[in-house]
């Protein structure tokens, strides 16, 4: 190894010793907020690609009002072709609904919720992974609207 490169990598380890220091020095004590996200994360989620939605005109239902747009009367099965990866089904309504669907990959199990509208008012949302076609149950008991949401 040259001397060149001797003084390269001690540079190096003086800069990881002075970085580590830094970032325990400018660390807090609080605990943190669970819920709570850093923006870099969800830069480098938007960078990477991240998984995107499914597309409402691949999804057919016999309680489809128009594409992507959903009239529940008890229940409605929607059959979603094949997304060519890992998509994410976004169901969004004014009024609670329950969801019903197999889980993605080679899990052996089916995957139940019921959301209720948000208390800001936005509504209720339910978001389905699906790698695969495959058929989503949605059971809305009093009836509502729920639409196929690409964000």
């Amino acid at each position: 190894m040259s001397e060149q490169q001797k003084a390269l990598l001690a540079a190096l380890g003086v800069l990881l010793v002075v970085l580590f220091a830094v970032a325990v020095g400018a660390g807090s004590d609080d605990r943190g907020d669970p819920a709570a996200r850093h923006p870099l994360v969800d830069l480098l989620g938007r960078a990477g690609g991240g998984r995107s939605a499914v597309d409402p005109a691949g999804v057919d239902a016999d309680c489809a009002e128009a594409t992507g747009r959903l009239v529940i009367n008890g229940r409605c099965e929607l059959r979603i072709a094949d997304p060519g990866g890992l998509r994410t089904l976004i169901l969004r309504s004014p009024q609670a609904f329950g969801v019903r669907a197999t889980a993605p990959g080679d899990a052996d199990f089916t995957v139940t919720d019921e959301v209720d509208p948000a208390a800001d008012g936005s509504g209720a949302v339910a978001r389905v992974a699906v790698d695969r076609a495959t058929t989503v149950l949605v059971s809305c008991p009093a009836g509502c609207l729920v639409t196929i949401a690409q964000d």
